[in-house]
């Protein structure tokens, strides 16, 4: 399986290689975006884009107001997976992949109200199944109840 996935649990959605994170600040409500793409097996971060700034939301040095909202390109490693809290308390995360931006609840139907979903590469999930399966077959077996 290539590209990013969304998962919480079982619940996947596989998205494109390249996709937008939009939230708002909690307290703000100002649009934050993130642009991440799949860099072998981890997401690399290319670009961030704040609409405003607010009580902790300094744009960094370097950072261009262009078209309404400050871009910069955060320095940081590539990222094995990015985790997002889902919560009934603020306005939901907003993936867009390949031009289909929706909430995380339409790319996870089953989502329940309160959950922790990560962002990820899709190959890493293939590597968690074969850990796991690997795992499976060194576990004893548990003999019967008498």
């Amino acid at each position: 399986m290539k590209g990013i996935c969304l998962v919480f649990g079982l619940l996947v959605a596989s998205l494109d290689d390249a996709v937008t994170l939009r939230w708002s600040h909690s307290i703000e409500h100002i649009v934050w975006e993130e642009e991440y793409r799949l860099e072998g097996d981890a997401l690399r971060l290319d670009e961030a884009r704040v609409r405003g700034t607010g009580a902790g939301m300094e744009p960094p040095a370097g950072a261009v107001l262009r078209d309404g909202a400050w871009h910069y390109r955060p320095e940081l490693p590539p990222l094995p997976q990015v985790s997002l809290r889902h919560s009934p308390h603020v306005p939901p995360y907003i993936l867009c992949s390949s031009g289909d931006c929706r909430t995380v609840v339409s790319w996870l139907p089953d989502l329940p109200d309160d959950a922790v979903i990560e962002l990820t590469p899709c190959s890493r999930l293939m590597d968690r199944k074969r850990l796991d399966s690997t795992r499976e077959d060194r576990e004893p077996s548990v003999p019967p109840a008498k």
